[in-house]
């Protein structure tokens, strides 16, 4: 077993391998042997860790390092074209570097910017709403030698819709401190039954009670605990946790100073996706203020013993990261693995020590709660789902972009709100989230109805389901998608699951295999090769996944295929071999065009 020592210093390993990789563009083998002396472990340990992140390279990845998002909202607008532009731009293609080592050109999931698609990172910087004429001038011009940060343009927030003034929570006027003034009145112990009170859980997909969390770490006595805000945010799709870090990022460090005062904790830590490595220099600089006035350091505001700082921590690139147990293993330096929970982190969580884990949007919504008073934003939402969530809006609608809601507003309502322009397939909280119909108009959106953990085929249409799930559940981010009736269903999904292959942390079948095997099944529908027994053994092999993975990635992870099936059987149906076995996929016109196009060359060729 390692000592606490040794556990302590390896907290900065990642630190060390980003250091490496931005200087020399990747992690040589000697970089690992000179890593692994240093940290006294074994090569072969530093290996697992360095081929686990997505954005480490153990070959040279250009000077120019691009990121093309290839998620399925960025296939909707100019993916295809982008990418080809880049490609003859490049003279290499897609996963590939440069001969001179100048480009690097790759691709990768959801980088948070499904609001202005196609999007890419140059060296994480980004670039939205690219066209083919933009890559052609932007390599152009990094060829002639401007700097990326000229070239690069800063995400819009997009902020499209607040309740009226006195329901909105998040996006309202404000003014730093404010909150924190605000603890002079309030003990530890006041302040986690306030938020007991207010009812709010966990906004980043757990839904678990915030009070409950801080009293159940408050509980565990340390010489030291620590906040760590999970700005993780991976889920496809989802982005609204930019927009809060970019527009108030006083109101998050509030919140986790907040939350360390009611349990006793010092140090707060923003572990920082590296998809938003741009937004790092703006938290980087709030922070710097907030300890120059006061309201981080020793002593804050004056009240004795109440110190806490706040520090930030990059990840690397990988969607397991956002599961709580996954990212303190990365932050500690090792795979981004989710543990079995024989402790939970409260108990037992980053270096060993209590640990409170809550995402961007669940800590943004405790200072507010403080400024409006608890009374007034119980007045705000539905009876058991208090104030308002953020949705990112992305696909076929005309106002794509991040929405405050009230709790309950109806999904109809919804759609008209952001302009959805036929809406026929919606895909709601992400690719671990449920496909909705129009069988799903008069569901309200709230979150006492948490359909991911409880899709049964017991339903016998999608109507019967709908009524039994009278509430649109929120099981992740917020996202939502919106899919016309043109668009291939199949494809969706098969986006989605190679997803899920490519994201899965690989430590247990039933999510490493499973998904494997689904996306084989969804290629054989897609070419008409399959029959009912590949739609029974979707089903079966999706329950085995569920109830045998690991973590919430695996379990959740066959949610969006499942309610795909159940809402738009058709899809599937028209795809699946008649009873005659008659292959469907075959067609005779095809089959013999190269032989046509042969034999027509030949003739001409020969007058």
């Amino acid at each position: 077993m390692e000592s606490k020592e040794a556990t302590a210093k390896k907290s900065s390993l990642m630190n060390v391998l980003w250091d490496i990789q931005n200087k020399r563009r990747y992690i040589s083998q000697d970089d690992k042997t000179k890593i692994a002396k240093e940290f006294n472990i074994s090569k072969i340990e530093l290996e697992g860790v360095t081929s686990f992140y997505h954005f480490f390279h153990d070959t040279h990845a250009g000077k120019f390092t691009i990121y093309l998002n290839c998620s399925t909202i960025s296939k909707l607008h100019d993916y295809k074209a982008v990418k080809q532009a880049f490609e003859e731009e490049l003279g290499i293609e897609i996963d590939n570097v440069t001969k001179d080592r100048l480009f690097g050109f790759f691709k990768t999931s959801c980088i948070g910017l499904s609001d202005q698609e196609t999007s890419a990172l140059i060296n994480f910087h980004p670039f939205t709403n690219l066209t083919p004429k933009k890559v052609k001038t932007i390599i152009s011009k990094l060829k002639q030698g401007h700097s990326v940060e000229s070239l690069s343009n800063f995400p819009k927030d997009n902020i499209r819709y607040t309740p009226e003034q006195d329901k909105t929570v998040f996006f309202k006027s404000y003014t730093p401190g404010i909150a924190l003034e605000k603890l002079k009145q309030f003990t530890p112990d006041a302040i986690i039954e306030t938020v007991t009170q207010s009812k709010l859980s966990g906004r980043g997909g757990a839904f678990f009670p915030t009070g409950i969390k801080w009293q159940f770490c408050k509980n565990n006595v340390s010489n030291q605990k620590y906040i760590i805000c999970n700005a993780d945010e991976g889920e496809p799709g989802t982005f609204k946790d930019r927009v809060l870090m970019n527009k108030y990022p006083g109101l998050l460090l509030e919140g986790m100073t907040i939350a360390g005062y009611a349990v006793g904790a010092t140090e707060g830590i923003i572990y920082l996706r590296a998809e938003y490595l741009y937004l790092r220099s703006k938290l980087e600089e709030t922070i710097k203020e907030f300890n120059k006035q006061g309201l981080l350091g020793k002593t804050i505001l004056g009240i004795d013993g109440f110190d806490f700082k706040i520090t930030i921590h990059l990840g690397a690139g990988a969607y397991v990261c956002g599961e709580e147990t996954a990212l303190i293993a990365s932050m500690e330096g090792k795979r981004g693995e989710p543990t079995t929970k024989e402790f939970f982190p409260v108990e037992k969580g980053y270096l060993g020590k209590p640990t409170v884990v809550n995402n961007v949007e669940t800590l943004c919504a405790v200072p507010r709660i403080l400024e409006m008073g608890l009374k007034h934003y119980l007045t705000i939402g539905t009876k058991a789902t208090q104030g308002t969530k953020l949705l990112s809006i992305s696909g076929d609608c005309e106002k794509p972009g991040v929405y405050e809601i009230e709790w309950g507003m109806k999904l109809k309502e919804f759609l008209d709100l952001i302009k959805a322009k036929d809406p026929h397939y919606i895909l709601f909280n992400g690719f671990a989230g449920e496909f909705l119909s129009s069988a799903d108009l008069d569901r309200d959106i709230s979150g006492e109805n948490l359909l991911a953990d409880h899709i049964q085929f017991t339903f016998k249409d999608p109507i019967e389901y709908s009524r039994k799930m009278s509430g649109v559940g929120l099981r992740s981010g917020g996202s939502f998608m919106v899919f016309n009736s043109q668009r291939n269903l199949l494809s969706i999904l098969k986006n989605i699951t190679d997803f899920f292959i490519a994201e899965s942390c690989g430590i247990c079948v039933p999510c490493r295999t499973g998904n494997f095997l689904l996306s084989k099944k969804i290629n054989k529908i897609m070419l008409c090769h399959a029959d009912n027994t590949d739609l029974d053994e979707i089903k079966e092999w999706s329950t085995i996944i569920k109830q045998s993975s690991r973590c919430g990635l695996g379990k959740l992870s066959t949610n969006c295929l499942l309610t795909a099936m159940l809402k738009f059987p058709g899809e599937f149906q028209k795809c699946l071999l008649a009873e005659s076995d008659v292959n469907h996929a075959f067609n005779l016109e095809k089959a013999v065009e190269n032989y046509n196009s042969v034999i027509e060359e030949i003739e001409s060729s020969h007058g």
